[in-house]
């Protein structure tokens, strides 16, 4: 279930190299129309590494944003990581890249992983934000936007098309992170997005790779 919708304007901020960010999103009352690009309402400040087709909506979960609160002391709440859309019950880790969901109106496809950076950290204000969040293991899903349509807190969450492989979001995210050995074998899955096949590449053409076949038995 979706627990909030939220969205948030572009503000002058201290971190990163553009000093401008929309990390800061606001649960939103009443439906909220969602487009091929985003959630009306939502800004985005760096264009180069969010937003796009392949990001055009990303969810955390609740469940997800109760146990930092619990491992910093801190009480983070719907938003405050940044996502569009925080759920419940849904362990958005597990979700199968090219999954898609019915979400009120709309229809999204599970399509890639959020890298912290700097601007994250800086807003959240803790301690090797980055490595820890990193080392958890658990981004939370960018979705596609298939059909367009409006959302709103309250609204279910209904799996309309399954995928029978085994690349998950969380998996993708350590292929991107801490174990980039597993690389290569995204470049089968058609679905995963731009950004992740263009690290994929680049890290083949450092290591001298041609083609490495994917091992399924690591996921």
């Amino acid at each position: 279930m979706v627990e909030s919708v939220n969205v948030g304007p572009a503000v002058d901020v201290p971190w990163g190299s553009l000093k401008r960010s929309a990390i800061d999103k606001r649960p939103a009352a009443g439906p909220v129309r969602v487009h091929a690009l985003g959630l009306g309402g939502d800004e985005i400040a760096d264009l180069k590494h969010h937003g796009g087709i392949d990001k055009a909506v990303y969810a955390f979960a609740a469940e997800d944003l109760e146990e930092w609160s619990v491992a910093t002391g801190r009480e983070f709440v719907p938003g405050q990581f940044g996502e569009n859309l925080t759920t419940t019950g849904i362990d958005l880790n597990e979700v199968r890249v090219g999954e898609r969901w019915r979400i009120g109106s709309e229809v999204l496809e599970a399509s890639c992983v959020r890298i912290p950076c700097s601007v994250f950290q800086g807003f959240v204000d803790q301690p090797q934000w980055v490595r820890r969040f990193t080392e958890r293991g658990r981004p939370g899903a960018y979705f596609r936007v298939i059909a367009e349509g409006e959302v709103e807190a309250g609204d279910g969450v209904t799996v309309v098309e399954e995928r029978s492989h085994d690349l998950t979001i969380g998996y993708l995210f350590r292929a991107m992170t801490t174990e980039r050995h597993l690389l290569p074998g995204l470049l089968e899955e058609a679905r995963i997005s731009a950004s992740a096949r263009k690290v994929t590449k680049q890290y083949m053409l450092e290591c001298g790779w041609a083609t490495v076949s994917l091992n399924t038995t690591n996921r």
